[in-house]
């Protein structure tokens, strides 16, 4: 059964009072290359979810296109983060994601006074005013047009790196571990935009 979102978690916190509610997820997480991105949108209390939203994992190259210019346009504001290669390696994969997640919040216009997240918490942010959600990308219609957004601009941006890397296959694999990206890394190597942080030899065995 297909599940949509809803916004019963927005709706619940539009009735305690609070206006502006941003709901963010991550793209690229569990990749072998390329960058960290997350997404930050803030939906008015009358929007209207558009028809057939979902995670964006279930959605086509072109159905994630379409949505996402609608949740541009309907959103009272959003915001794109990203954590490049260097500072994955440097950090590592998980303060890596903690780091996009404040960058996505600082690039909004609109100070959010509540904010949903698939499965985090947000470090640095009062626990208070934050709610992970299991699932949230499948639940959480905010959530759901974060994903959208998230995963629109990364695979935009993985897209230009094949043009750089061609013999990986980036445009289609979008630097995730897929059986076409093993066999290029153990053909040409590791490139520049894979992560060192991640022990992909053993990943590779």
């Amino acid at each position: 059964m297909v599940v949509f979102p809803t916004l019963e978690q927005e709706g619940a916190l539009w009735s305690e009072g609070y206006q502006f509610i941003a709901g963010l997820d991550e793209v690229g997480r569990g990749a072998w290359a390329g960058p960290v991105v997350t997404a930050a949108v803030i939906f008015p209390k009358d929007v209207k979810i558009p028809q057939g939203l979902k995670d964006s994992k279930q959605l086509t190259p072109q159905k994630r296109i379409e949505f996402a210019k609608l949740i541009k346009e309907i959103a009272v504001d959003f915001a794109i983060g990203l954590t490049e290669i260097e500072q994955i390696n440097r950090l590592g994969i998980g303060k890596a994601t903690q780091l996009a997640f404040r960058s996505a919040l600082n690039n909004l216009k609109t100070k959010p006074d509540f904010h949903v997240i698939d499965a985090f918490y947000i470090e640095e942010l009062n626990r208070k005013f934050q709610r992970p959600i299991k699932n949230g990308d499948e639940l959480c219609a905010t959530i759901a047009a974060a994903s959208v957004i998230a995963k629109v601009f990364r695979d935009g941006l993985m897209i230009k790196l094949h043009q750089k890397y061609p013999q990986y296959g980036f445009d289609v694999h979008k630097g995730y571990g897929t059986k076409k990206h093993q066999e290029a890394i153990r053909k040409y190597g590791f490139c520049e935009i894979h992560r060192k942080s991640f022990d992909l030899d053993y990943l590779l065995s």
